[in-house]
């Protein structure tokens, strides 16, 4: 039973990297210095709309990016950097900017508790990894001050101008975020774990690297290593689940919390969608 179960997830995620891939050569912005860098547009909404192509980027940690790299950026006009890590993340791998960029660190939920989650990532054995990204994800206290500044940005996002946002890997932080934008955007939630779970093809190289640097230095679990590099459903559904849990509804949670009215969603909508 065991065996079928694993091919039926296997092929149920080779499905959604299809989907996500199709459109690859137009999603996925190449650059040297950094992994998970794509375009958020293309997406269709419930209501028979799409996410604008070339408005809104995400990505991993652009610290190493090339005079190249930056060009690129230069070119696509993404004037606009949202740094989901925290302040010792940003401050060890400081950003690689264009003169003149917008930058805001919105380091909320990042900073205490991330040395604390690696510890107990370090001594977690077997399959315990999944069971430690669920609680991650589950938690909400954090998110509002993290995802706020991120859509007032959004709102505020000049007409010619782009954005990107990003964290560490690219993955959790970025993950949550892109998923929420998505969300108020219309896309079905089916659209937006697609996205989301794109990220473990995005970073397949990536992800390898650091599943040996985790087993082979910091002397984790191989299972654990590998629950913590990739991405699964059950993550995402966690965050979710536990803000509907919280708030009703997550379109209660973005209005309450994050201060998305019906005026500031209307808004969005107008700017990012056609």
């Amino acid at each position: 039973m065991k065996k079928y179960l694993l091919l039926f997830s296997a092929i149920c995620f080779y499905s959604i990297s299809n989907a996500q891939v199709a459109d690859s050569a137009k999603r996925h912005v190449v650059l040297q210095g950094a992994a998970n860098f794509r375009d958020l547009g293309g997406y269709a909404t419930a209501d028979g709309h799409h996410v604008k192509w070339g408005e809104v980027y995400r990505s991993a940690d652009i610290s190493k990016l090339t005079d190249a790299d930056l060009a690129i950026l230069k070119q696509k006009n993404i004037n606009y950097d949202v740094d989901l890590r925290g302040r010792q993340e940003s401050a060890q791998a400081p950003d690689k900017l264009n003169p003149g960029m917008d930058y805001i660190l919105c380091p909320a939920g990042s900073n205490n508790s991330l040395n604390d989650w690696m510890k107990s990532i370090a001594h977690a054995k077997g399959t315990a990894g999944d069971s430690l990204m669920v609680v991650y994800y589950s938690k909400t206290d954090s998110l509002a001050a993290r995802y706020k500044p991120f859509f007032d940005k959004l709102l505020g996002l000049p007409v010619g101008q782009s954005l990107v946002f990003h964290c560490t890997a690219g993955k959790d932080r970025t993950g949550i975020g892109a998923a929420l934008l998505l969300y108020s955007l219309g896309v079905p939630y089916e659209t937006i774990m697609s996205d989301y779970l794109a990220s473990n093809y995005y970073r397949k190289d990536a992800n390898t690297k650091m599943i040996n640097q985790m087993v082979n230095f910091m002397h984790i679990d191989q299972q654990v290593a590998s629950d913590m590099a990739g991405v699964n459903k059950e993550d995402l559904d966690a965050t979710f689940n536990a803000i509907t849990l919280k708030y009703g509804s997550v379109d209660n949670y973005l209005r309450t919390e994050i201060g998305l009215d019906d005026t500031k969603i209307a808004m969005l909508k107008k700017k990012f969608l056609e």
